[in-house]
């Protein structure tokens, strides 16, 4: 998926033609996605990355999708497409999104968020929804730039297992 003939916006288009791509993650990718989490927040994936990995691949409402040029992969994002029964248009939610450090501020996450974009409309959804610790003010900061609204409430129970 390197969205060659797909109308793009020239900060993005300028990212395609400096040879960053986008493309579905295998479980080859899961050293760099275990890196990459950690940068979130999330130290301890690499026991379980690669099941990870095949079982979102095997969800047809899924997608891990990875930014790269060559074989340096430096971004990653997953999508999940929720059904939704009251709405004619169903949900995307962007679970993780994540670029490498040394990556950021050059247009990386804004071709990532495009690609969201991109797939969301192809699946009939008529939103996108991601849920942003409040800790991350920086990304906030990305979201709000990417014309997302905030929306105040967010709720979660935590299972016992």
């Amino acid at each position: 998926m390197d969205f060659d003939g797909v109308d793009i916006s020239p900060a993005v288009a300028n990212l395609v033609t400096s040879n960053v791509r986008i493309r579905p993650a295998t479980v080859r990718d899961a050293p760099i996605l275990s890196r990459l989490c950690a940068q979130l927040g999330y130290p301890d994936t690499a026991g379980f990355m690669e099941k990870r990995i095949k079982q979102l691949s095997q969800q047809p409402n899924s997608a891990v999708l990875l930014a790269h040029r060559g074989d340096h992969v430096f971004g990653f994002m997953v999508l999940n497409f929720i059904p939704q029964l009251a709405l004619a248009g169903d949900f995307c939610r962007i679970s993780y999104l994540c670029v490498e450090e040394d990556e950021r501020s050059i247009g990386v996450g804004s071709l990532l968020e495009q690609a969201a974009e991109i797939q969301a409309r192809a699946r009939n959804c008529d939103r996108i929804e991601l849920h942003c610790h409040s800790r991350r003010a920086q990304a906030h900061q990305f979201y709000l730039q990417h014309d997302y609204e905030e929306s105040p409430k967010y709720f979660i129970k935590l299972l016992d297992n």
